[in-house]
């Protein structure tokens, strides 16, 4: 089938990162956030990672936005529900100082911008761990309007969450595409490289790698995005 559809991650992709920096930076702003209405910073920490967990293990049968507080107020009881608001609050205000410890690459919106004039749908498939505000501001750190893309996942809209194969299947279904119609590039092999299980191409964008699992990646096209819009064309050119 012809390339229709190209998916990009973002964290380490198009917003260069270091994972472990950013991290770093989110809880201790969301943390500082939270701690005056009563929240133990470690505690929190820890309701946060199984909220996490909970999205990742999620089977489609609701929201990742639902698996996420239904596990939360597991920890501190179903009246934190009620703080959402200030969780909402923190990405829209507090989040924003974390942008310092993310990088900017202008071939990313180079990139982007080449694919969307040659007449590819783009979607952003960001892992749907977090709210819409918080991954629009990601977004926008990266130097790109979320409006080029026909779909960005978040916690709001998805049901299933990375290296899930059925959370690529959902994205094809969404923007109208078959997944042998569509290219995933990202940085991280076992979570962006599993779109391949769903029946789509892959490109592994090597600029930030994360390959905990130490694979072979030899088997992956891969490369900056020099090489990609290489690679985008040689297909296009193959099939015609």
């Amino acid at each position: 089938m012809a390339l229709r559809a190209i998916l990009f991650d973002l964290d380490g992709t198009l917003l260069p990162m270091d994972q472990d920096t950013f991290l770093k930076a989110y809880f201790k702003g969301i943390t500082t956030k939270m701690m005056p209405y009563g929240y133990d910073p470690n505690e929190l920490i820890k309701a946060i990672w199984a909220g996490t967990e909970a999205m990742v293990r999620n089977d489609g049968s609701r929201q990742n936005e639902a698996a996420f507080w239904d596990c939360f107020a597991q920890k501190f009881g179903e009246q934190a529900k009620n703080d959402i608001p200030m969780f909402d609050e923190f990405y829209r205000v507090e989040f924003q100082d974390v942008q310092k410890v993310c990088g900017f690459n202008k071939e990313a919106v180079a990139a982007l911008e080449k694919l969307k004039s040659a007449g590819f749908k783009l979607a952003l498939a960001t892992n749907p761990l977090f709210p819409s505000v918080a991954i629009e501001s990601r977004i926008k750190w990266a130097g790109i309007d979320p409006d080029v893309f026909e779909l960005y996942t978040t916690y709001e809209n998805s049901r299933f969450s990375k290296p899930n194969p059925a959370y690529y299947a959902d994205i094809a279904e969404t923007i109208g595409c078959a997944p042998e119609e569509c290219l995933m590039v990202g940085n991280d092999v076992g979570e962006d490289m599993s779109a391949q299980e769903a029946g789509m191409d892959v490109f592994l964008l090597t600029d930030c790698l994360i390959n905990k699992g130490e694979a072979d990646i030899s088997v992956y096209p891969q490369g900056s995005f020099k090489e990609l819009l290489e690679y985008v064309g040689k297909e296009e050119a193959d099939v015609r």
